[in-house]
């Protein structure tokens, strides 16, 4: 009825991967067709939100506020099931994972600020040289 032929589909010549290759495969339209990797997808994503400065920011708000929530969450609710003489493990690991979302909030302030100054610095330098290049050059002043 219809002729396919037409469609040299790599997929349709080769066997079905095993199944924990399945697990590990993104739709990736590369010419070679390898699998994405973990640590790729992760340095990608993480070269995404460092340099735009909108994601950035949002990060740093989301982490801010899952910070919030767990300190609140760890002082009120959690309670009972965070008691350091019931559950030490889960008290010292719960109060390192709050400490790490805020840790890595402020060191994203902080490559923001960086980043601002850097922008600064950069803007004025390129306004001093547009003023340089409009201004003719004036005669020194003196007797």
């Amino acid at each position: 009825m219809f002729d396919l032929s037409f469609r040299a589909c790599k997929i349709d010549r080769e066997q079905t991967p095993p199944r924990w290759r399945i697990k590990s495969m993104v739709t990736n339209n590369s010419p070679d067709n390898k699998p994405l990797q973990t640590a790729s997808f992760v340095i990608h994503a993480t070269r995404g939100v460092i340099r735009d400065q909108a994601i950035r920011r949002k990060t740093m708000f989301v982490l801010l506020l899952c910070a919030l929530i767990l300190l609140l969450c760890g002082s009120t609710l959690l309670q009972s099931t965070l008691n350091p003489a019931d559950h030490p493990a889960r008290f010292i690991l719960f109060w390192i994972f709050c400490a790490w979302v805020t840790l890595t909030a402020i060191l994203l302030a902080f490559f923001d600020l960086l980043m601002v100054r850097i922008q600064a610095r950069n803007a004025r330098r390129e306004l001093r040289e547009n003023q340089d290049r409009a201004s003719p050059a004036s005669p020194p002043e003196g007797p």
